[in-house]
């Protein structure tokens, strides 16, 4: 079983912000290396007639330090 004691949300709804949500969440990782441990990730899109919204969700576990 994963067990998980937080979660990163990345979201956008632009196209720009949308294409950038991969870099913008490999930093995140880059900046809490050796913080935590990735346990697992869900994608969701979602979609209206004028939006479309991309997000992401990290599910991780805090490392002792």
């Amino acid at each position: 079983m994963n067990v998980y004691n937080a979660a990163k949300v990345f979201t956008a709804t632009r196209a720009k912000e949308r294409e950038a949500l991969g870099e913008v969440m490999t930093a995140w990782l880059r900046r809490v290396d050796g913080e935590i441990e990735v346990v697992d990730t869900k994608v969701i899109q979602s979609s209206d007639q004028q939006f479309h919204c991309l997000t992401i969700v990290v599910f991780y576990r805090r490392l002792d330090k």
